[in-house]
């Protein structure tokens, strides 16, 4: 069976490593609000470069947690406790994060390890032999990899829940969804097994777990971290980073990570340390991108994050999207393309055509969908997403808008099934458009966005609100990211399951 990655199908290659010096990390401000005994990264690599921690035990606490909680949440699909007990018995090694245990989505190699992309297709796959530039970054770091963190089927999905190795459970209520794709890495995160871990977001797979699971969430723009430099399309939608419990692992991350060459596609940000100091104009967008209304709970969040804006001095204005409801089926159709793709090329190497036994409902669901299409269906589709990026920068400008404000779903994390793949192919589509309304435009443009866990429903459910920014402005979200901090702390708040 040929290896495929999401990016494979996305037109997305990982074509230039980075540069092999790994930048200084100042030091970063205090994580507000943090629990005693809960260290996040920054705190972790601090301790074991006091000598209060060896690498080895940090490590070891890992893999204790994970074995512990490995069965009530259904986070790792592979581990590689043995290596990392070995490597981190020779020392914390270089990097500002030296020492910390850190998960690598299934949906990238990892040297040693194999790549299953949540998928049957995958299973016969050796262990993979190479890696990309960004997970190098992540080893310069110094970070440890414990395993590999749970994905929804090529990550297709908003849940966590894939056929070959079973549900990913929500930490906050293990009946509920994780979000997804990158649901294995905010159980974990969340639960406090790891501090941080890989994530990557082709259509809200950062932000969607983070708001499921009371997480930080950043996805930054395309093209900005290494090894992305060819990503120019609006079709290259998938990018990566981190998921984090406090702002300031997600920064620093950020900045040893991203692509700082001479010929990187946007100024490097650098490490960004301290809050806001400036007043925003801020755009408040309500209803998904299909029109559609938040659940009344969700709407309720919203407006409270509002409020606190405009108790830090900000002003709050109600905007709509700069783009028409079809919007999301013109997304569904590229997102389709990418699983048309990937059957055919599961099938050519299967030598039949793909069935349940190679890849799940949706996924081939989606495939039929592409398959379906009326003649010129895709490239007028493709016209009009490319309109929509390009309404994205005259929308900002034409309001003043520094940043705009909405939320990330449609509805507080939902009961594991309800956009499960095998959920009737259009019973489900009908559900994706109303629940993932707000996140996929920001892939499309190429712009940055982030999920800050600023809201919990009456039953205890996160609710992260989004807030998003013109291509290239990280460094503005992460500012205002360690305002909120300071003045909402959320760190204090642990699931029902944890460490």
């Amino acid at each position: 069976m040929v290896q495929l990655t999401r990016r494979a199908f996305a037109g997305a290659p990982l074509a230039l490593t980075a540069c092999a010096s790994v930048p200084r990390v100042a030091k970063a401000p205090a994580a507000a609000g943090w629990p005693k005994g809960w260290p996040d990264a920054t705190e972790t690599a601090a301790a074991i470069r006091r000598g209060e921690l060896t690498a080895q035990q940090a490590v070891r606490g890992a893999i204790d947690r994970a074995l512990t909680l490995q069965p009530k949440l259904n986070f790792l699909v592979a581990s590689d406790f043995d290596r990392a007990l070995a490597k981190s018995a020779a020392g914390p090694g270089a990097g500002p994060f030296a020492g910390v245990p850190f998960l690598i989505k299934d949906l990238d190699d990892y040297r040693g390890l194999p790549t299953r992309s949540g998928s049957f297709s995958q299973l016969p796959l050796p262990p993979a032999k190479d890696q990309g530039p960004l997970v190098d970054a992540f080893e310069r770091a110094g970070v440890v990899v414990v395993g590999k963190s749970a994905t929804p089927e090529y990550g297709f999905l908003p849940t966590t829940e894939p056929n070959v190795f079973g549900p990913t459970r929500n930490p906050w209520d293990p009946s509920r969804s994780s979000g997804g794709s990158s649901g294995g890495a905010a159980v974990a995160v969340a639960a406090g097994v790891v501090p941080f871990a890989h994530a990557s977001d082709g259509g809200g797979s950062i932000r969607i777990p983070a708001s499921c699971c009371g997480l930080f969430g950043l996805k930054p723009s395309r093209g900005r971290m290494v090894g992305t430099r060819d990503q120019t399309k609006i079709s290259d939608l998938s990018v990566d980073h981190v998921l984090t419990r406090s702002v300031r692992d997600s920064a620093a991350m950020f900045a040893l990570t991203e692509d700082q060459g001479p010929d990187a596609q946007h100024p490097p940000v650098g490490l960004v340390s301290a809050p806001l100091r400036r007043k925003l104009r801020v755009g408040l967008v309500m209803d998904g991108m299909a029109g559609k209304a938040p659940s009344p709970e969700v709407r309720a969040a919203t407006e409270r994050s509002a409020k606190l804006m405009e108790s830090l001095g900000h002003t709050v204005v109600e905007t709509r999207w700069p783009t028409g409801p079809e919007f999301i089926n013109d997304f569904l159709l590229l997102w389709s393309s990418g699983a048309a793709q990937l059957a055919a090329a599961i099938g050519k190497a299967a030598g039949r055509k793909p069935d349940t036994t190679l890849l799940e409902p949706f996924s081939l669901g989606m495939a039929d969908m592409y398959a379906k299409a009326p003649p010129g269906a895709f490239q007028a589709a493709m016209e009009r997403l490319h309109a929509a990026a390009m309404a994205y920068d005259p929308w900002f400008v034409g309001a003043g808008f520094d940043v705009i404000l909405s939320p990330v779903l449609s509805a507080p994390p939902p009961p594991l099934g309800w956009v499960g793949p095998n959920v009737a192919f259009d019973t489900l589509v009908g559900r994706l458009i109303e629940y993932v309304g707000y996140t996929t435009y920001h892939n499309v443009v190429g712009a940055p966005a982030m999920s800050v866990p600023l809201n919990w429903t009456d039953a205890g459910l996160p609710v992260g609100t989004q807030f998003a920014a013109r291509v290239g402005h990280e460094g503005l979200l992460f500012q205002l990211a360690y305002q909120l901090e300071a003045a909402q702390p959320w760190a204090q708040r642990l699931p029902p399951v944890h460490a």
